[in-house]
């Protein structure tokens, strides 16, 4: 089961390796920035191919590593299996006017929903991390984390009220 990897001139890089059961499975990492991943199963002529963002191909890492990722619109649930089956729900909001001008302290998220805001999109610019005192524009983006009972006390106790 050795991996190979092999550089391709104009084309990116190829890795591949054979499984237990014969059956082949090759990565290229393309110069245009996609992925292509090809299995062949040991035995068949054609191979079967699909074609990811980069995006997309870390998912697949994720689901195949066991951090299992569901996403649902702006939401994402990871399950780390290795952390007793520990699932995160990670969500974007956007501000709402009636929350413009109030500070994370002022709203009293984590008192509150036990949710986080870890990161904040305003005009395309990303504060990480933002501190109690970060005060929210309407139209910001925050990225919140929690249990997803968290996640839901936040939309019903600090976005809708």
């Amino acid at each position: 089961m050795a991996l190979r990897s092999l550089k391709l001139p104009g084309v990116g890089t190829k890795y591949e390796f054979k499984t237990e059961k014969g059956d082949t499975v090759a990565i290229f990492f393309t110069s245009t920035g996609t992925i292509q991943m090809y299995t062949l199963q040991k035995g068949c002529q054609a191979s079967s191919a699909a074609e990811m963002t980069p995006v997309e191909a870390r998912r697949l890492g994720n689901i195949l590593t066991g951090a299992i990722i569901e996403a649902d619109q702006e939401s994402v649930e990871i399950a780390f299996s290795a952390l007793a089956d520990l699932r995160v729900t990670i969500h974007t909001f956007y501000i709402p006017k009636m929350n413009a001008g109030k500070t994370i302290e002022d709203l009293q998220i984590r008192a509150k929903t036990g949710a986080t805001v870890i990161a904040v999109c305003r005009q395309d610019k990303n504060i990480i991390n933002p501190p109690p005192s970060f005060a929210f524009e309407e139209g910001d983006a925050a990225l919140v984390i929690g249990e997803s009972d968290q996640i839901k006390k936040f939309e019903s106790e600090i976005l809708v009220k």
